[in-house]
């Protein structure tokens, strides 16, 4: 039998599952430290955890180890990179706790409109200040949820019954699909200044960080409410504290950058603050146990690792072609722009590729979307291909076209409900580095996507590009590499510049206004 170590308060339905199962044991304690545990059980096979730190030295005390399983989403406090060198996957069950989620934004929102804690605190030393305590009420108001994935689509869901209007951001989404779940798409923008309540929903990360800043902030309506529940650092709290009071914002938290006991910086600014409740549900942590014995079952039993998030390359494969299908999924991205929702993924993978054609299109997913991590696996790639609505579509690749091992993408979005554009990125790998090697119909580029680049499309005529690197130049910015080629048609050019570093939108506007660009655009790779 298989020992399976469970040192948290998990749901009795993990260990109750795997004992019904009868090919496991089970040593479940949560009132002994994890590394005790792991000196006393050097011999467990699967460990499952929730909040608790798994370190170099817990791993080293279980020799045995091959599958640690979070109960949750988020895995941060597992050392997953150690955990690969020794062999051992690392699962998370992503989607457990998304309802709980769900619903603590909706208690927020009333608890805040109608002055719960307030009130409640008041009433129970004796006072009566009925009239002090004037709410409002959510229906008939406009909610903007930014970031549609599994925790936004449900906060719509529980919303419908208030009769709101919702706005929708997510770059993935389709518009069609944000139709079928009760909202409308819209971009950033337009949720700030036209909703009265905005709950965000989106992870943290390079692109993310302080997305919620001044520009953003002050576009919000008087009296208008933001609730996160996400991550604290997508809100630029310098900004929120200098616009709050002049906008008579509310702030509702439940995020904070380190989940402990402590001083937090938004005391001053968080109109009610809860201590990471997201996730504290009888019925979440049930959903998480039950997830965690289902997975390891169908792990062992059928090799199901689609939520395996350390996995390494396959045998075989060259891991610069796995960055690759990153890079060029972002380069489509990038020159899509920000708020184009996502209606359809091709690709073609030529040469050798073409066996790994699956694992390329997590990949893939995970650069086109920041709400997917790109550690997990196929199978839940093209689930969240289904959830978002976007369709996905592998081409058979021809031989004769002399491509070797290269990889197409292409990515259709939308410009309006009438329009759409797509753009396709050919890229290879020569001695080790990338190369994008064609942009819709301009070829031959050979062009590395690392670092930051800027892209124009433009009609061709002699000096423009002394235009554009003298703009640069006045902003201080160097140029590292450079290629303007001509389209098959000769009437349209590319200048396509990798810089020293970043760009900000307003001189890439500036730029294109100044060379009457067709298009322009900057990605950072």
């Amino acid at each position: 039998m298989k020992k399976v170590l469970i040192p948290t308060k998990l749901d009795a339905v993990a260990r109750e599952t795997l004992g019904k199962h009868g090919g496991y044991e089970v040593i479940q304690d949560d009132s002994s430290d994890i590394g005790t545990l792991a000196s006393q059980h050097p011999d467990a096979y699967a460990l499952f955890v929730r909040s608790e730190k798994v370190t170099p030295e817990i791993i080293d005390a279980l020799p045995s180890l091959k599958v640690i399983i979070r109960a949750g989403a988020g895995y941060n406090t597992i050392d997953t990179k150690y955990a690969r060198t020794k062999g051992v996957d690392v699962m998370n069950t992503p989607g457990a706790n998304a309802n709980a989620v769900a619903e603590e934004v909706i208690a927020l929102m009333l608890a805040d409109a109608r002055h719960v804690v307030r009130a409640d605190a008041s009433t129970r030393v004796g006072k009566w200040e009925k009239k002090s305590y004037m709410g409002r009420e959510i229906t008939g108001k406009a909610v903007g949820i930014v970031g549609f994935g599994a925790i936004g689509q449900l906060v719509a869901k529980r919303l419908s019954g208030f009769d709101v209007k919702v706005l929708a951001y997510d770059p993935f989404l389709s518009d069609e699909r944000a139709r079928d779940l009760g909202a409308e798409s819209a971009d950033l923008e337009e949720i700030f200044e036209q909703c009265d309540y905005i709950s965000l929903h989106m992870p943290e990360n390079e692109d993310t960080r302080g997305i919620i800043n001044k520009s953003l902030l002050a576009r919000m309506k008087n009296g208008a409410t933001l609730i996160n529940c996400a991550r604290a650092g997508i809100i630029n709290e310098k900004d929120l504290r200098e616009l709050k009071t002049d906008k008579n914002l509310r702030f509702l938290n439940d995020v904070y950058p380190k989940d402990a006991e402590g001083e937090k910086t938004i005391t001053d600014i968080a109109d009610i603050m809860l201590p990471h409740l997201g996730a504290s549900t009888v019925e979440a942590n049930y959903n998480a146990a039950l997830r965690s014995a289902t997975q390891l079952i169908g792990y062992d039993e059928k090799g199901i690792a689609s939520y395996v998030v350390n996995r390494d390359v396959p045998e075989g494969l060259d891991r610069a072609y796995s960055e690759l299908a990153f890079a060029l999924a972002h380069t489509c991205r990038g020159i899509a722009g920000g708020n184009k929702q996502m209606k359809l993924i091709e690709t073609s993978f030529y040469g050798d590729l073409a066996q790994f054609c699956d694992w390329l299109l997590v990949q893939i997913v995970a650069a086109l979307s920041d709400d997917f991590d790109r550690t997990l696996g196929y199978d839940a790639a093209v689930e969240y291909l289904k959830e978002m609505g976007v369709e996905y579509f592998n081409r058979e690749t021809d031989t004769s076209k002399g491509y070797g091992n290269s990889i197409t993408v292409d990515v259709t979005t939308s410009v309006d409900a009438a329009h759409f554009q797509r753009i396709s990125v050919r890229g290879t790998v020569a001695e080790g580095n990338m190369m994008i090697s064609r942009i819709n119909d301009f070829d031959k580029l050979y062009f590395e996507p690392l670092g930051t680049a800027v892209l124009f499309i433009y009609k061709d005529r002699p000096g423009v590009i002394g235009r554009i690197g003298n703009a640069l130049a006045e902003a201080g910015i160097n140029i590292d590499d450079m290629r303007n080629p001509h389209d098959p048609s000769g009437e349209n050019s590319l200048a396509l510049l990798k810089v020293s570093q970043q760009v900000d939108s307003e001189l890439v506007e500036t730029i294109a206004a100044q060379i009457e660009a067709l298009h322009a655009s900057c990605i950072r790779f």
